[in-house]
């Protein structure tokens, strides 16, 4: 029998402008429904919990990135930000610039898709964090809300740099997706709802917020001081036991 093999799925590139027109950022900021918000949040601590066991590690949320210094209204506001190393300004930090010394551009930049303009997150965001110099870019649906060109509209895409400085999405489905920056798996989660970080793509071990980890902490101390008292009655009831034994012997 002869093996047909599936050719691969073509990969178009492109070179994308510094400053296309219509890339100011806006001057208000837009309302976020309930779920764009849950869902952010979430990954947010998670991130945030994480960052806190690094000194050069900051998340932040709505952070202005810009990277032209003649044209600072040009740039782009992931839902979250992931900055490594830290700007000299730490957590006073109004903006990313990236023309300033110890501005780098986001290590990882997460966007929502917003069902009132998924367009922005599909078509535009992209070429935006492709110009920015950000490292990695996810993008993540819960409504699949996005439009069905380019084969969307995807639960969750991953865009990526490489050496030669190319974005490339590099994944695009259901997930779990490998991160190179963090060196983890992206999951969908709560029905498709929201999305956490796991160590393994079987998603067996998450990475936690500070309030699960501590959670955790105190289940695990409950659990080891049952296991003591545990072992203790049962030596005792052994004891006692033995104590028996020797009486009826001394008898």
């Amino acid at each position: 029998m002869v093996m047909r093999v599936q050719p691969r799925a073509p990969t178009v590139r492109y070179a994308v402008p510094r400053l296309p027109e219509g890339w100011e950022l806006p001057e208000e900021t837009m309302p976020e429904s309930v779920l764009h918000d849950e869902a952010v949040a979430l990954l947010k601590a998670v991130l945030t919990f994480w960052a806190a066991r690094s000194a050069s590690t900051l998340v932040v949320r709505n952070l202005a990135v810009r990277w032209d210094e003649h044209h600072p209204n040009v740039g782009v506001d992931p839902d979250i930000s992931v900055l490594s190393p830290v700007p000299p300004e730490g957590k006073g930090l109004r903006s990313l610039r990236t023309w300033e010394e110890g501005h780098l551009a986001p290590l990882v930049a997460v966007e929502v898709v917003s069902e009132t303009n998924p367009r922005k997150d599909y078509i535009i965001a992209p070429d935006k964090y492709a110009a920015s110099g950000t490292r990695e870019l996810w993008v993540f649906d819960p409504l699949l809300s996005g439009p069905s060109s380019h084969g969307g509209p995807f639960r969750l895409q991953v865009w990526q740099r490489d050496e030669q400085n190319q974005f490339t999405r590099v994944y695009a489905g259901e997930g779990p997706a490998y991160s190179e920056a963090l060196q983890a798996h992206i999951v969908v989660t709560d029905d498709a709802r929201k999305i956490r970080i796991a160590e393994n793509a079987e998603a067996t071990r998450f990475w936690l917020t500070a309030e699960e980890a501590e959670r955790a902490a105190k289940e695990a101390e409950r659990a080891a001081k049952e296991a003591e008292r545990a072992a203790k009655e049962a030596a005792l009831a052994r004891l006692a036991e033995l104590e028996k034994i020797i009486e009826r012997g001394a008898k």
